[in-house]
């Protein structure tokens, strides 16, 4: 069976189930027009581009999947939320794919909660959209381990299991044999918003495990704000100090001439990489040797 489906998010999902057999209705595309929407285009499926999914073309849009009435609307990385009106057209229903295993952080950033909860695995779920983010019940899981990743590399991990899942479960509606929806359990359930104020900041007292869990969910942006002899840089990888002055507590910083050393609760860290907070449109990065080597020129 070829499923007719109503798609919002990033282009990549579409264009893969598009080569799956599927048929695309339209494809809402997120804002930026990013890699794959030409290739849709030339597919022949009805684009339009978040920047232009205004009250009346979202009336247009609503008003031709309420002529077309597809079986499914599929979301991959789409941020706007979609009303109980759009999720009810689909004659099948509308399922998305979310980077955790729900309902564990729930929200719009949980690579950073998964790495500084300390999670030995993560992964993505596949679930059924509701008018509340996230809380629909579950079709599919991957699961991948958490390890040493930043943020980003977090993200960069979970892409393809999200797309295999998605495109499995789909395939699935098309066969006729969906999955068997999960509730989400309420009891379990965490929220995983932006990182602000204090978690953008270290308490020192942490043991040294628990620093850099915080730096590596905060990298490559923002990175962990940092103030030196009047000078702001963002640390975005550091490593666990082999040696420190004992004398130092936690927070104070040892300038070596190759690497800046700072205290933890237990031991210390070395910074490996950091930017400097100067300005400028492009941060200036650098290694751990190039800033120990720009704090000593400052260093009264």
């Amino acid at each position: 069976m070829v499923l007719r489906i109503a798609y919002f998010g990033l282009p990549l999902a579409a264009v893969l189930l598009a080569r799956d057999g599927h048929a695309l209705c339209s494809a809402v595309i997120s804002p930026g027009k990013p890699a794959g929407t030409r290739r849709l285009e030339r597919a022949g499926v009805p684009v339009i581009a978040a920047e232009s999914f205004y009250a009346a073309r979202e009336a247009e849009l609503l008003a031709r999947l309420e002529r077309d009435r597809p079986d499914l609307l599929v979301s991959w990385f789409w941020t706007r939320r979609l009303s109980s009106t759009w999720l009810a057209l689909p004659r099948r229903g509308a399922l998305g794919v979310h980077p955790s295993l729900l309902p564990r952080h729930r929200g719009p950033d949980p690579y950073f909660w998964a790495i500084d909860s300390g999670d030995s695995e993560t992964g993505v779920s596949v679930h059924l959209l509701e008018p509340e983010y996230d809380t629909g019940a579950v079709l599919d899981v991957e699961r991948i381990p958490v390890g040493e990743r930043t943020s980003w590399q977090l993200a960069r991990a979970l892409d393809r299991p999200s797309l295999r899942a998605l495109r499995r479960v789909v395939s699935a509606y098309a066969s006729g044999e969906p999955p068997p929806p999960v509730p989400q359990d309420e009891t379990r359930a965490t929220r995983a918003p932006q990182p602000t104020g204090a978690l953008l900041r270290v308490q020192w007292e942490w043991p040294t495990e628990r620093v850099l869990r915080r730096i590596r969910a905060l990298s490559p942006v923002p990175g962990l704000a940092l103030e030196l002899f009047g000078a702001r840089f963002f640390v975005t990888r550091a490593r666990p100090a082999d040696a420190f002055t004992p004398a130092l507590v936690p927070g104070e910083v040892e300038l070596r001439p190759d690497a800046l050393v700072a205290r933890t609760g237990d031991g210390a860290l070395v910074v490996e990489r950091a930017t400097l907070d100067d300005d400028s449109e492009t941060p200036t990065e650098l290694t751990g040797s190039e800033l120990a080597a720009r704090f000593a020129e400052l260093c009264p």
